[in-house]
């Protein structure tokens, strides 16, 4: 007989501290050198073990501009820029379309292929996206689903232009509710697999 006690509210809130704490890549731990698309593909794939990565899907990525070109057209031409977009990639795609994404994008990056026009980087963009992970995951029982205080310091934070506020605060918000969406359907397998460890021990 399964204990029921274990799927309190308090030991759910428990199991997302849990994943909080291994959940997105940290920005410094993404390979710092450069590489072949095959490397890229077994980095995802063994980072995200729910998800199938192949050559086509990452080429078909680049061909919609979905995300960026390697570098140069280099064979060894994928970035640590490239796989912060790949990881973002892989925890919006679940709820979003290609092409949903893609315009989500666009509206911090403008030209997927061209640094100059970004609006924020790549850089800070997935730092605040891995805080929004872990934060949805720790707050999980607070049922909120942003804060508008804690977003608008986060744009004066950036140092934006008056003109691109409206843009990243959309971009931001989207990017929050992609990161609780994602963080309540990791929780919601983590449960389903506790639940079917404690049948299978009998607790």
């Amino acid at each position: 007989m399964v204990d029921n006690s274990k799927f309190n509210l308090e030991n759910i809130n428990s199991l997302s501290k849990a994943i909080a704490a291994n959940s997105i890549i940290p920005y410094e731990e993404l390979p710092h050198y450069d590489l072949f698309l095959s490397q890229v593909i077994d980095f995802l794939n063994d980072k995200f073990d729910t998800d199938n990565y192949t050559n086509n899907i990452v080429q078909n990525y680049i061909k919609s501009e979905v995300m960026s070109k390697p570098e140069d057209s280099k064979k060894r031409g994928y970035t640590k820029l490239h796989l912060a977009q790949l990881v973002l990639i892989s925890y919006m795609r679940p709820i979003l379309t290609a092409d949903e994404i893609k315009k989500v994008f666009r509206l911090a990056f403008n030209e997927i292929n061209d640094r100059e026009d970004d609006i924020i980087s790549w850089e800070s963009s997935y730092k605040i996206f891995a805080d929004m992970q872990k934060e949805s995951l720790n707050n999980f029982s607070a049922n909120q689903f942003f804060d508008k205080v804690k977003l608008q310091k986060i744009i004066d934070t950036l140092d934006l232009k008056k003109s691109d506020e409206k843009r990243i605060s959309v971009f931001l918000m989207v990017m929050t509710l992609v990161s609780q969406a994602s963080a309540i359907k990791k929780l919601a397998q983590k449960i389903v697999d506790e639940y079917e460890d404690c049948e299978e021990n009998g607790d």
